[in-house]
């Protein structure tokens, strides 16, 4: 069997679903002609968080989050308070950063389970990235980078199996150290280096740093390309460091929604002290790594990008965590036949949202605010722009080159729309699809249509009031045009569950 067509199957065995799927589409992305790569191209350094809220960020206007660094990028590069993912949740993002693809597309819907979860299973260790497809990585691994991932990769588990299929290396990557699943502790963690897996001692972010820099070190004379990703502020939160629990320690934070129904205030304040002081310790160790390369004098020709798989609710909305959401709430709302009591499913902005930066000196203005909206899916083809390579043709790319942009230039075109999907399918059951639009945003849930949502984003940002049942024309007219969309999307990337849509 090919492994096109494995994936397929799997695919529609976790869909429960009966029939073939086609995975052809037309590639949505404009296909430039990149000029000849420069004799030195850029190093890129690619800092990927996980589970950092949009608001967890300095620049963006919370001064209870202490990130001097990230704050730092933000003042001498490009901040881009409107950047999004696809799915709120690690697995399908992932993905779709290294692929320019659609959780769907891809057969991921959902977290991965590593070995030693409770979900973990033979048909859960089929499921991952199929190593087939071109990620931007390999792309720039033969364009001549020397390219390197330290921490988390989550698009597969290769620890059980001897084929190693889903392994880091056969993406792109010709250095790996790091999770060999989707989480681990924050001190002492279990991690791979050199192929084998074994505990480490010391704080989490603080190894996964030390390592970062020594693979800046081992490649300074060269093009290189790293991934930095930190498992922070990935839950469990503590232990940091002394210093990073400092300023938190004795903190009475300010939270979102002290005033919602029911809401425990004093769990929600409490992890939010943990949460930003989890924050400040990626905070601390990215001012190491842009301290090194200050000293090998490598600022000056490295694009560093600092990013974050998905956003996060604190309180936001009456629950806390990403896509797949949990109650903050005293009691719980009781459970319907596909969501349980604990479960809150969502689309939010802030579990969609990510912080973001890119820095680049003699390229980017200092200060540069870029507001139009960016989708994760963008990230491949600005990635291959930035290092003067090319888009490979036989790949199917959904995202657009955004680095006019982020040059300062005017595209007069920009389409400020967001598709979002998540079909979750641990715990609860959902096939949430969205689109947002600068006022609007549509959320269906072709599973459970009782859950459906319109938002009325200019007046209503927080996404407090749900006008899928206003009557007025209008709010029916943009209810009618937004499904449109929806379904359009549905069709190009041949959605499996568009059959569940109504005629």
């Amino acid at each position: 069997m090919s492994k096109p067509e494995y994936s397929r199957r799997r695919f529609l065995k976790q869909l429960g679903m009966g029939a073939a799927l086609a995975w052809a589409g037309e590639n949505l992305a404009a296909r430039p002609a990149f000029a000849e790569a420069p004799k030195r191209r850029p190093n890129i350094l690619f800092v990927y968080t996980d589970d950092q809220a949009p608001w967890a960020l300095g620049a963006s206007g919370n001064a209870q989050a202490k990130t001097p660094n990230m704050d730092q990028l933000a003042r001498e590069g490009a901040y881009l308070p409107n950047a999004f993912v696809t799915t709120p949740v690690c697995s399908p993002a992932r993905a779709s950063l290294l692929t320019s693809r659609y959780g769907t597309e891809l057969g991921i819907l959902d977290f991965i389970p590593q070995p030693g979860h409770r979900l973990f299973g033979p048909d859960v260790a089929e499921v991952g990235l199929d190593p087939a497809l071109t990620t931007w990585p390999e792309v720039l691994a033969a364009a001549g980078y020397a390219t390197g991932l330290v921490g988390k990769f989550h698009v597969g588990d290769w620890t059980q199996k001897d084929d190693k299929k889903f392994h880091p290396l056969n993406q792109g990557f010709q250095y790996f150290m790091g999770l060999t699943g989707g989480g681990t502790s924050p001190e002492n963690p279990t991690l791979e280096k050199d192929g084998e897996v074994r505990e480490f001692k010391g704080l989490t972010t603080d190894i996964l740093a030390d390592h970062a820099i020594a693979f800046i070190e081992r490649n300074k004379d060269k093009p290189f390309l790293l991934c930095l990703h930190h498992r922070a502020p990935h839950a469990k939160w503590l232990p940091v460091a002394d210093s990073d629990w400092a300023p938190y320690k004795d903190l009475d934070p300010e939270i979102p929604n002290p005033d919602y129904p029911d809401l425990d205030v004093e769990k929600v304040k409490r992890m939010m002290r943990e949460y930003l002081a989890s924050v400040r310790g990626v905070d601390r160790n990215l001012g190491r790594v842009l301290a090194t390369l200050d000293e090998l004098g490598l600022s000056d020709e490295t694009i560093v990008i600092y990013s974050s798989d998905h956003g996060y609710n604190m309180g936001h909305n009456g629950i806390w965590h990403k896509g797949n959401g949990l109650w903050a709430t005293k009691t719980l709302p009781p459970a319907t036949e596909n969501i349980t009591s604990k479960h809150r499913p969502n689309l939010y902005d802030n579990s969609l949202r990510v912080p973001t930066m890119v820095r680049w000196p003699g390229v980017i203005e200092p200060g540069t605010v870029i507001s139009e909206t960016i989708s994760s899916l963008d990230w491949y083809p600005t990635l291959v722009a930035m290092a003067g390579a090319r888009l490979p043709a036989e790949s199917i790319v959904r995202g657009r080159n955004f680095l006019p942009l982020l040059k300062g230039e005017t595209v007069a075109d920009w389409d400020n729309d967001l598709y979002a999907e998540y079909s979750m399918t641990h715990y609860s059951r959902t096939h949430m699809r969205a689109y947002r639009t600068p006022r609007w945003k549509l959320v269906r849930d072709f599973l459970n249509p009782e859950r459906d949502e319109l938002y009325d984003l200019e007046r209503d940002p927080a996404e407090t009031t749900n006008r899928i049942h206003d009557p007025s024309p209008e709010v029916q007219r943009v209810i009618r045009e937004l499904h449109a969309k929806i379904v359009e999307h549905m069709r190009s990337t041949r959605d499996p569950v568009l059959h569940l849509v109504k005629k």
